[in-house]
């Protein structure tokens, strides 16, 4: 049973909540531990269509925890290297889950915290929520993160927030496209549901391809990316789903996969 995070399902929708209010959400080797393997095992659950990541109480993720940063000092180089490794697999395994992942995100959203909205594939902030790639306020760097966040805002941006180190708001976070959308307060629950509800109208096996053609096609060449593109499409024509969505779309009525609004939950 994890004890740093909380994980919830409920219909077909699953909620990974990091649970550490008392220390704003901060990572640790156990955060880092059970996050990777929450999203693991949800990525293979067939009953989950998607899935929320959110922080409990006031914050959603305020970085590394003091106590784990202090016990780094004595690892050593490859002790270092090992604690980095644990900690790219879990930004990974969220990153590359086969579900989409958004991201309820408020408060902070600082070093690893903002590496969280980074890897999910909606993320909706609140309008006071803070973020920043503030390692280098302590003398290290945003390197285990930088992968995911390079994808998302690129070498630009990244070159003027990971040298400075300097917090920015939701604003900011919007305009270089860290996160989709920027609400109220009180107003970030409706929005999170309302991507939900998209979600339940698509095709799951749809969207589960979708996520991994933008990976590929991300990173290959044309010509790669030709081949990838053609074949992908056609297999998704061709599949059980592909044939009912296109069926129901020109007999005008809803697809099998997309439930009627009555049985929304």
């Amino acid at each position: 049973m994890p004890t740093t995070i909380a994980v919830s399902t409920e219909l077909d929708v699953a909620r990974v909540t990091i649970a550490r209010p008392d220390v704003r959400n901060a990572f640790n080797a156990e955060v880092i531990a059970e996050l990777r393997e929450a999203f693991t095992a949800l990525s293979k659950d067939t009953r989950v269509r998607a899935i929320v990541l959110a922080g409990q109480g006031k914050t959603f993720c305020g970085g590394a925890d003091v106590n784990w940063m202090r016990g780094a000092l004595a690892l050593g180089f490859d002790g270092n290297v090992a604690d980095a490794e644990a900690m790219s697999a879990m930004f990974r395994a969220i990153d590359r889950c086969d579900k989409p992942v958004i991201g309820r995100i408020h408060a902070a959203a600082l070093g690893g915290g903002a590496g969280l909205a980074a890897v999910c594939d909606v993320a909706i902030a609140s309008e006071e929520t803070l973020f920043g790639f503030t390692e280098v306020k302590l003398g290290i760097i945003p390197a285990v993160i930088s992968p995911f966040v390079l994808a998302k805002i690129g070498e630009s941006h990244a070159r003027a927030l990971f040298l400075t180190g300097e917090r920015f708001g939701a604003p900011r976070a919007l305009s270089i496209g860290l996160i989709h959308e920027v609400v109220a307060a009180d107003a970030l629950d409706g929005a999170v549901e309302r991507i939900v509800e998209e979600l339940r109208t698509s095709g799951p096996q749809a969207v589960t391809a979708a996520k991994a053609l933008i990976q590929r096609v991300a990173a290959a060449s044309y010509d790669e990316s030709l081949s990838i593109t053609a074949n992908a499409i056609a297999k998704a024509r061709t599949s059980d789903e592909g044939q009912e969505g296109l069926r129901a779309f020109l007999e005008r009525r809803p697809a099998a996969f997309s439930p009627v609004k009555g049985d929304r939950p």
